[in-house]
């Protein structure tokens, strides 16, 4: 513990990281768990994909500082937000780390986690609803289904070296529902692999804003969803789901009726 001479008060620094997981977007997606900690927080560092609704949760005194990072945009650096959580867990005592989704579902989580313990500084963590579980679930895809689906596999598509996953080259083989996070800009480059792999009949869905208002949706099959991504004016932040699964979805089979009859 430190202690600070603040005026006549001597005010007793205790150290202490929390990671918590926003959810995927609304607000009322984070956890109880989530919102006490954040009630509790001196300092509050919160990511791009954090609803900020979510920060009136917060203390009147509490320091909140947007360390958002998100590809193709400037932000602050991996080793500028793990420096940060120590220093003001030093200074100021309780620092959440409010990341969207869940923290260690390609959020870095670990990473920080394993750089605040070299200080001796106790952590916790507070699981979110990762966009991969908690989006498909509102738009009714279901990632496994009794004869359909024995697992689901979560993919980046954005490695360090700019490359495709090599997990998506093993998981087209399969049977398993494949969502891919951050993955977006490879959209042409998944389709190409799904083709040349026999597989430009299956369903896949592209879920943009997913929980929030401006939410917009793209359904087809690998072999139509370009064109429906274009259509429907879906972009970034967005994930995408491939399998039979996405068949479930309530619209998927008016919009490959609609897709039919444009096509006589």
């Amino acid at each position: 513990c430190l202690s600070f001479n603040i005026g006549k008060e001597m005010k007793k620094i205790e150290p202490f990281v929390t990671l918590v997981g926003a959810g995927p977007g609304d607000a009322d997606l984070i956890t109880l768990k989530g919102v006490k900690a954040i009630k509790t927080a001196d300092v509050i560092l919160y990511d791009a994909l954090v609803n900020e609704d979510i920060l009136a949760y917060a203390k009147a005194d509490c320091t909140k500082i947007y360390v958002g990072k998100r590809a193709e945009q400037l932000s602050t650096s991996q080793d500028q937000i793990n420096q940060l959580l120590v220093d003001y867990a030093l200074t100021h005592g309780h620092v959440v780390r409010l990341k969207g989704g869940d923290p260690f579902v390609f959020g870095r989580g670990g990473e920080e986690l394993d750089y605040v313990h070299q200080f001796d500084i106790p952590t916790a963590v507070v699981p979110g609803i990762s966009s991969s579980v908690g989006l498909t679930g509102l738009q009714q895809i279901p990632l496994t289904y009794r004869g359909i689906s024995e697992s689901f596999w979560v993919i980046t598509g954005a490695t360090s070296d700019g490359r495709l996953s090599d997990d998506l080259y093993a998981a087209v083989k399969t049977n398993a529902t494949v969502v891919v996070l951050m993955g977006y800009s490879k959209l042409k480059q998944i389709v190409s692999l799904y083709q040349d792999n026999g597989r430009g009949d299956l369903p896949i869905a592209l879920i943009q804003n997913g929980s929030l208002e401006n939410e917009r949706i793209a359904l087809g099959t690998v072999d139509t969803i370009l064109a429906e991504v274009q259509k429907n004016l879906v972009g970034v932040p967005a994930i995408i789901v491939l399998g039979e699964v996405v068949r479930k979805h309530q619209h998927f089979k008016s919009v490959c009726l609609e897709l039919k009859s444009l096509s006589i």
